[in-house]
């Protein structure tokens, strides 16, 4: 049927992303705690020199699917290394201080985030370019290519970049997490929003259902690789509420102290590796590309 529901696609290729996000915490915060500084950095590089050449890798390899996989895995790495990585270093070489708590004294947002939405600029520059020179699949995209080209958009952005699935996954991974990060550091910040601010809840509300809206969308995409790559937008946008519920204490995140809580973070990873070996022997298959 052509309208069938991909029930167990969605829901695969959903939990193979979600659970690279408490993953991805969880490898920054080993990382931090067990290697010197110096091996450190050099090992953050060496991460997102990995992510960037799998990334490129992308390009030469057969399949959609197998290309999505590989802009997915590679983008993961080059935003731990190369972003996340990056600003903790310059952060820590320039004396940035963190935020603490008024009352317990605790940090609550780590020196590299707060320097995060100087960047904003630079996120914008490249939406001016995706809005203005590229046809797109993305509804957010072509939501604002209506609202501000309206009937002219056909005139102006009457064609596509070379379309690469592994580079198309790494952009809209990048993009999608920069632009929650963004989000969520204006959020946070007392001088704009603040993170108990009844705006930020809301903010998580919408989020939260805007990632239900977008897996029903996901439900009628019956190839492997266009699955998980609308898989990307459900959950960066579900974990912005997560985010949120974090901050304000209405969540325990286990991920940031995998120290404290390894039998949990073990069955996480098992699970991940599981369904990673799944998928990968479900996509074999030339049909399923």
């Amino acid at each position: 049927m052509k309208n069938k529901l991909q029930w167990g696609k969605s829901i695969a290729s959903f939990f193979l992303v979600l659970l690279m996000m408490p993953l991805g915490h969880a490898a920054m915060i080993i990382m931090e705690h067990t290697l010197s500084s110096s091996v450190l950095h050099y090992s953050a590089f060496a991460l997102g020199l990995t992510g960037i050449l799998m990334v490129i890798r992308s390009v030469y390899v057969k399949g959609d699917t197998h290309q999505t996989l590989w802009g997915l895995t590679g983008g993961m790495l080059f935003w731990t290394g190369w972003v996340e990585f990056l600003f903790q270093y310059f952060a820590n070489r320039f004396g940035t201080q963190p935020q603490l708590d008024p009352i317990s004294g605790e940090i609550v947002t780590k020196p590299e985030y707060l320097i995060l939405p100087a960047t904003f600029g630079l996120w914008v520059m490249i939406m001016v370019l995706y809005v203005f020179c590229c046809r797109s699949g993305c509804d957010f995209i072509r939501w604002w290519q209506k609202l501000l080209l309206g009937k002219r958009k056909e005139e102006i952005v009457s064609r596509g970049v070379t379309r690469h699935a592994g580079i198309v996954t790494f952009m809209e991974l990048v993009m999608m997490m920069w632009a929650s990060y963004l989000l969520l550091m204006f959020c946070y910040d007392d001088s704009f929003i603040g993170d108990h601010h009844p705006v930020t809840l809301i903010i998580g509300l919408l989020c939260l259902i805007a990632s239900v809206l977008i897996f029903r969308k996901q439900l009628f995409i019956p190839t492997w690789g266009g699955n998980i790559r609308m898989a990307i937008a459900t959950v960066i946008v579900f974990w912005t509420p997560v985010e949120i519920m974090g901050r304000i204490k209405l969540l325990n995140e286990i991920w940031i102290a995998p120290f404290d809580h390894i039998y949990e973070m073990t069955l996480i990873l098992v699970a991940f590796v599981l369904l990673a070996v799944l998928l990968i022997f479900k996509t074999r298959t030339p049909h399923t590309t």
